[in-house]
């Protein structure tokens, strides 16, 4: 299996395989191989029903999961592009493509020039397609997709120059790099957006969010960006697009302390301290999700002073007030998190 994600937290990647059974074997910038890929030309077909993938578990770390990847050498940029393109001929025999799929080539990180390698096969192998099927071509959708899980395109990662790893299935963290707003107080604001994709919603116009913890108001910005009316609770204060903004409320209170009405429901918790993770878990989250308090919530936990393997093993322990009290919820080390998990899920 190839797993990708964050250039520079490769040993807890490698920590969160391990305690799924996948001992980590290769590794490089961003991303670690177990027990071995395919050379190219031999093929190993998925069990009948069952998408390649489909069986790997949701994890924190990774930001693509390759179940079976193909291992591709070859030096130059034409001779990559045409083996891709050999591959991805073959693997099509049986297959109607009736629907756009995605084209995904990514490169391994602190590689100067890798992206440009990258680049540069994709152009040519999508010029190999649009000559050999053009019709297939045209359903092509570059970059990965948005949402979090299965997919079925074209996945090409390149651990070198001269090596990458390819696959028609994946399995996507819903990890992205996300545009920043000027108007945003704090680079959290980017945390928050990129949350949405992996959770799948969004807050939308009318519906309630407390956000705990708010000041500067990056992710109560966010909120009333999207329409939302925002409960800020911080005795800090906000600042840029959040402060006056008419969709927020400031309450300069605890967080810790705060409660919604006698009887009140918020469609959304925010919550992103920089507080002992479990202290947070147990003052703060227990209480919102055990009492209902929110239909759904992100929050994000710091652990920079915490054991992050072992952290991530009491959030999914029965024990977890995520496991305890919610319908569904995912963990994710998302591109714009640094030493911190960011929760996110439905009560």
């Amino acid at each position: 299996m190839l797993a990708t994600g964050r250039t520079g937290y490769e040993k807890l990647l490698a920590d969160e395989l391990a305690t799924e059974g996948f001992a980590a074997g290769e590794m490089g910038p961003g991303w670690i191989l177990t027990g071995g890929a395919q050379p190219l030309g031999v093929r190993r077909p998925s069990p009948a029903g069952r998408t390649a993938g489909s069986a790997l578990p949701d994890l924190a770390f990774p930001h693509l999961m390759i179940a079976e990847p193909v291992d591709l050498r070859a030096a130059s940029v034409n001779a990559q592009a045409a083996s891709i393109a050999e591959f991805f001929a073959e693997s099509l025999r049986g297959e109607q493509l009736e629907t756009a799929w995605p084209c995904v080539f990514l490169a391994a990180g602190g590689r100067s020039g890798l992206n440009r390698r990258a680049a540069a096969v994709r152009r040519a192998f999508q010029e190999s397609l649009k000559k050999k099927l053009p019709r297939v071509a045209r359903l092509a959708l570059p970059g990965s997709p948005r949402a979090a899980g299965p997919a079925r395109g074209l996945f090409v990662f390149f651990a070198s120059f001269d090596r990458a790893f390819m696959a028609r299935d994946a399995i996507l963290g819903g990890q992205h790099r996300m545009a920043d707003d000027p108007a945003a107080p704090s680079r959290s604001y980017l945390k928050i957006e990129e949350a949405y994709g992996v959770l799948g919603a969004a807050p939308r116009p009318g519906e309630t969010v407390c956000d705990l913890g708010a000041a500067p108001g990056g992710w109560s910005y966010s909120a009333a960006k999207h329409g939302a009316r925002v409960t800020a609770v911080d005795h800090g204060p906000l600042k840029a697009g959040a402060k006056h903004h008419p969709g927020i409320t400031h309450c300069r209170e605890d967080a810790f302390r705060f409660r919604p009405a006698a009887g009140g429901t918020y469609d959304w918790l925010f919550c992103d301290l920089v507080e002992e993770p479990h202290h947070v878990l147990r003052n703060l989250v227990t209480p919102w999700l055990a009492r209902r308090w929110c239909r759904r919530f992100v929050i994000n936990l710091k652990f920079g002073r915490a054991d992050p393997t072992a952290l991530l093993s009491g959030l999914r322990a029965s024990s977890s007030p995520f496991v305890a009290h919610t319908a569904s919820f995912r963990i994710r080390h998302l591109y714009h998190d640094r030493e911190e998990f960011t929760v996110m899920g439905e009560v």
